[in-house]
């Protein structure tokens, strides 16, 4: 049963009037309504008469009353919001709208034909515009006690403007590309028909569905990342995101994209062109252009490689020829030849495999300022003394995990470089420094955004052209004389920064110097405290220890296994991971696994290894690889108690390391 009150007060008004004569005002700050002072009375009895959307805030509190048209646009607000506080109620937008209400309550009245709110509606922002004139209400004292407000929501016009400017126009229609008017809550509000005829879908399916449903699952972050930069205000052109078609077929289009220039506006005009064919034919141009590189590669190896071999075979040839003749005086200087061009052929594989990211790594937590401190008198001494070298690490460098031995390679080269572009002399310089990359800088050097040490070396040498800088990482192209350097340097920087997660870049200009900029990933931990070196271990073998080695290669199996018993190990040897496995599964005693990566048989060295911790818990492993099976040795992430160590290896190095691994 409806309250009693005074018709000059609550009358009419619909649901909403009954609404206001059945709310119970006693814990209002506003009292009872037959109390209220005669402005307002007077307000809500007109407002209540009112068709237009009106409402009526009163009192320090700020209370809003409204009428039957308001009510329509507080939606799922009302009926709640009845005699509650301004800003409650209109809690998501009282940043925009707060300051004008606070005019209203210092006397300035306020008319706009449009302003533009990200309102929460259907549980997301939405863009809403609206036209309303605030005016200050004063009391019987002359004081501002509330504000009244006439209103109307526009939303609708605003948008079918919109619709109406774009579609008038003929070529946003005959266009083969796809033009598009977007929302930030991921919803295209406006599309040309060139989107139906290149996805095949409907213009009701493209407009109704959430965007991210035709976007090709790999290249959701992509869009996430463009789309956080729209709303920051900034155009973004020439990304590249594909769409799928109706049955699920890819397409590349090459999009720009700028945020509506509004204030508050909540769209963003599109455009993307269909690159599918453009990038198959520059596919097709990539690969003609990979099988010439590899075809100056393998030239190149065979060349590099013969002269070794030839140095190697003639080496162990003329040593047998003097065995023979009881020559044997003869013998070392063969054998060192032969020993030197095998360092050169393992240290030209090692190149190449970093050159092609599949060299294995042995990744430590690296403090780089450090690293870079302590090669600082040997860089020195190798770039002579008409170059002048400084270097300056920044505060606080973060560490990185890497492999530090290929770090200092890759330093070592560079500084090298730079001194061949300095011959009269001049400067080198070595900076680090911790860097955090944006979308955008870490795009423009082929990163992915986050937390990065940069490791910059720099010369005042002749400098390098765009073309040059262009080859640079090319495997075997060199700007030195023939004969002088292999041209794999800067190739085996490349592959090392690729493969450590980073990336290199080259900034140069001719006859001003060049710098070479190595990218690492900060690591989020310690660097490893710098080992002493200690007393060397003996090789020998305590009584009984045994190693057993599994090898497909019957030479390598031969030499370790001898090596190891002439040193007063028992060898087991397995030809491959099924044989080795067998003998794991068996009571022999096993001290140790020394097993290449790549075995045949189905089982490749890590699966033997992961079967046979499965049996001997404590069992150690050290793995031996001429390849870089980062894949199968879980990109250096190896279990305790597991090591690696790269083909080839000098025998001494291999048993040092068995004696290591089986006295830790």
């Amino acid at each position: 049963m409806e309250k009693t009150v005074p018709n000059y007060v609550l009358d009419g008004g619909g649901h909403v009037g009954a609404l206001l004569r059945e709310h119970d005002w006693s814990g209002s700050p506003l009292g009872e309504p037959e109390r209220w002072p005669q402005p307002l009375k007077t307000l809500v009895s007109m407002m209540l008469g009112s068709n237009q959307p009106m409402f009526v805030t009163w009192g320090p509190e700020r209370i809003i009353l409204y009428n039957e048209g308001y009510s329509q646009l507080l939606e799922d607000r009302h009926p709640a919001a009845m005699g509650r506080p301004f800003a409650q109620v209109w809690w998501d937008i009282i940043d925009d709208v707060g300051p004008i209400l606070d005019r209203a309550y210092a006397g300035e009245g306020t008319h706009m034909d449009d302003i533009t709110f990200m309102m929460i509606r259907d549980g997301r922002p939405q863009e809403t515009h609206f036209s309303f004139s605030y005016t200050p209400v004063r009391d019987e004292a002359g004081q501002v006690s509330g504000m009244f407000c006439a209103c109307a929501e526009t939303t609708k016009e605003v948008f079918a403007t919109r619709r109406s400017m774009a579609a008038g126009n003929r070529l946003f229609e005959m266009s083969r590309d796809l033009f598009a008017l977007a929302t930030f809550e991921g919803y295209l509000d406006l599309i040309n028909p060139a989107w139906e005829t290149a996805l095949e879908r409907s213009h009701e399916e493209l407009t109704t569905r959430p965007f991210a449903e035709i976007i090709h699952p790999d290249d959701l972050p992509e869009t996430a990342a463009v789309v956080a930069r729209l709303m920051n205000g900034e155009p973004v052109h020439q990304f590249h995101v594909r769409l799928l078609k109706a049955d699920g077929t890819p397409l590349s289009f090459a999009w720009s994209a700028i945020p509506d220039d509004t204030a508050g506006s909540n769209i963003f005009y599109t455009v993307g062109r269909d690159i599918t064919e453009d990038l198959r034919r520059e596919e097709m141009l990539r690969q003609s252009q990979k099988m010439e590189a590899v075809g100056q590669l393998t030239g190149g190896l065979a060349h590099d490689f013969n002269n070794l071999l030839a140095g190697i075979s003639g080496a162990l040839e003329l040593t047998r020829t003097r065995l023979a003749q009881g020559r044997v005086a003869d013998v070392s200087k063969y054998v060192i030849a032969a020993e030197g061009a095998a360092h050169r052929a393992a240290a030209l594989t090692h190149r190449l495999l970093a050159f092609s990211r599949r060299q294995t790594l042995d990744p430590k937590p690296t403090d780089i300022k450090r690293l870079v401190a302590g090669m600082a008198d040997l860089i020195g001494r190798t770039v002579g003394p008409t170059i002048a070298l400084e270097v300056f690490n920044g505060a606080g460098l973060w560490p990185s995990l890497i492999d530090p031995s290929q770090l200092e390679s890759a330093i070592l080269n560079l500084c090298i470089n730079a001194r061949d572009a300095m011959p009269d002399g001049g400067n080198i310089t070595i900076e680090t420094a911790n860097r955090w990359m944006d979308h955008r800088t870490a795009h423009e050097r082929g990163l992915v955004p986050g937390q990065y040490i940069s490791l910059c070396v720099s010369d005042t040498g002749t400098g390098m052209s765009p073309d040059v800088i262009a080859k640079a990482f090319d495997p075997f192209f060199t700007t030195k004389p023939i004969g002088v350097g292999t041209g794999l340097g800067l190739s085996m920087i490349y592959g090392f920064a690729q493969q450590s997660g980073g990336a290199v870049n080259i900034y140069s200009e001719l006859q001003s110097g060049t710098m070479v900029c190595i990218y690492l990933p900060r690591h989020n931990g310690e660097a490893e405290a710098e080992h002493m070196a200690g007393p060397a271990h003996s090789a020998r073998a305590n009584d009984g220890e045994t190693v057993l080695v599994i090898d497909d290669e019957p030479t390598v199996r031969m030499l370790v296994s001898e090596i190891l018993e002439d040193l007063g190990y028992i060898a087991l040897e397995a030809e491959d991971g099924p044989a080795g496995l067998k003998v794991l599964n068996s009571n022999a005693r096993i001290d140790l696994l020394v097993t290449d990566v790549g075995l045949p048989g189905g089982l490749n060295g890590r699966q033997v290894a992961d079967a046979a911790r499965a049996r001997r818990p404590d069992l150690k492993v050290l793995f031996i690889t001429g390849y870089a099976e980062n894949a199968v040795l879980s990109h250096g992430h190896l279990s305790p108690g597991m090591h690696v160590i790269t083909k080839p290896f000098a025998m001494e190095v291999l048993t040092a390391r068995i004696r290591e691994l089986i006295e830790s």
